[in-house]
């Protein structure tokens, strides 16, 4: 096979990041926006040892679970990759994905369930950032192309509620009408880098957050007074400040402009406050089947010691407090722990208490100090656990570890991990908190292989 060829190509899989598999001369072909079951007209792109890269030039026969793509950017934006399927057919792909990676890297013998689906598959996210930047001087905002930092213009996107499309456009008539900059990564120069909303789904309360390259905004009054009328359910404006030369989005210093520090959401009836710093699950209602599930297989019966690694605002151990004896939380981020003091606080939760430290080293240090948890949380970020973490938690023998993940290759091989340490995962349920996207979110319990 060689570059620019054209073949004609069956689509019989999908990649974990969404893209079609088919098979020529023996060797596994990538066609982006391709979907299982097509017969394409593909034209050859990049060819590696023994797999290649396509994108498609004719659909001669169309899958059964193709569609319309409904986004004008779909294909150019990096956030969709499943616009083209039915949603069943998406569902299906990523229990596969799931299956795939317990199989073939962790080689956990195990049956994936269907994937708990969403009921709704537009407008379900609760954050969205907004990349600005003005390309040979057109004001340019919406989400990264794929693989770089070229922005597709999108400010109305289907994922986000429209909140979020009237604080957008009042932002950008604010930075036309004023001649407001926006950030350049090249120079280092220029003001507006994102514009950073979130959204209390039950309360309806919302967050404007611009992160700038500053300490101050030109026209401050004439932006707040545009978001108060146009924004339904403006709660909170807050300037973001983060002048490094970096990727990433917001920095340490929040300075409140208008309204409230913070808004507030209710999850599994718990009233949480979510700064711009927090962590919060991006869709409140599969969040919140998530951690019922979660619930279920750590089987609390109200006298259980409970370990949340990686707690964030402490969401998955409050919704479990009163199943438990005592929760204890762990996160590095200071404004989180602060966040899960005060929302245990305002819900008159007395048996939680949170650690502003490194899930490894707070794990090793509860060890010494003799505290043996009966059930250990964790929900990493997408690197998943590290080796020493894995390892303590084991030395604590729990009798049962509940594992949240939102990347099914890094939760397959710390689960064959916690397998070599004598915990046998018993148990998984595959969560599509992400509808249209390529990420799938999984729940696993494992249970120490004595009790078995």
């Amino acid at each position: 096979m060689q570059k620019n060829n054209k073949i004609t190509l069956r689509i019989t899989g999908m990649t974990a990041e969404g893209a079609g598999v088919g098979r020529e001369e023996g060797m596994a072909v990538f066609v982006p926006f391709a979907a299982p079951g097509d017969l394409l007209r593909a034209h050859v792109v990049k060819v590696h040892k023994t797999y290649a890269f396509a994108k498609i030039e004719e659909i001669l026969e169309p899958s059964g679970d193709r569609v319309e793509p409904d986004c004008p950017v779909f294909g150019r934006c990096g956030g969709c990759v499943y616009r083209h399927l039915t949603y069943e057919a998406e569902l299906r792909a990523k229990r596969q994905r799931v299956q795939d990676a317990l199989t073939r890297i962790g080689a956990i013998q195990i049956e994936v369930p269907p994937v708990l689906g969403s009921e709704a598959v537009d407008a379900y996210r609760n954050k969205a950032q907004y990349p600005v930047a003005r390309v040979e001087g057109k004001l340019q905002i919406g989400f990264f192309a794929p693989r770089s930092h070229r922005i597709a213009d999108c400010r109305d996107c289907r994922l986000q509620p429209p909140e979020f499309t009237a604080a957008v456009k009042a932002v950008a008539d604010w930075m036309e009408r004023y001649q407001v900059s926006a950030y350049d990564e090249k120079t280092h120069r220029g003001l507006v880098r994102h514009i950073y909303l979130r959204k209390g789904e039950e309360t309806g309360q919302v967050m404007v957050c611009l992160v700038v390259n500053g300490k101050g905004l030109p026209h401050q009054e004439e932006l707040l007074e545009a978001l108060r009328e146009q924004v339904l359910g403006l709660a909170s404006v807050v300037l973001n400040v983060n002048k490094a030369r970096t990727n990433v989005i917001v920095g340490e210093t929040c300075i409140p402009l208008w309204g409230a520090p913070a808004i507030e959401d209710v999850l599994c009836g718990v009233r949480v406050s979510i700064s711009p710093l927090s962590f919060y699950q991006v869709n409140r209602r599969q969040c919140q089947v998530l951690y019922r599930k979660a619930a279920e297989y750590a089987g609390l019966n109200g006298n259980e010691t409970v370990l949340d690694l990686y707690c964030g605002t402490g969401t998955i151990g409050l919704t479990m407090a009163k199943k438990a004896g005592r929760i204890i939380g762990v996160e590095v981020v200071s404004q989180a722990v602060e966040d899960a003091r005060e929302n245990a606080r305002r819900n008159g939760i007395e048996n939680a208490t949170f650690l502003c430290a490194d899930a490894a080293q707070a794990a090793a240090q509860l060890a010494k100090e003799g505290i043996r948890p009966d059930v250990v949380l964790l929900d990493p970020p997408r690197k998943g656990c590290t080796e020493e973490l894995a390892a303590t938690v084991s030395q604590m023998e729990p009798r049962r570890i509940v594992y949240v993940s939102c990347d099914p290759g890094t939760l397959a091989r710390d689960l064959k991990a916690f397998e070599e340490l004598g915990y046998h995962t018993d148990a998984v349920q595959p969560v599509d908190m992400f509808p249209r996207t390529a990420h799938v979110e999984t729940v696993a319990r494992l249970t120490k292989k004595a009790l078995v």
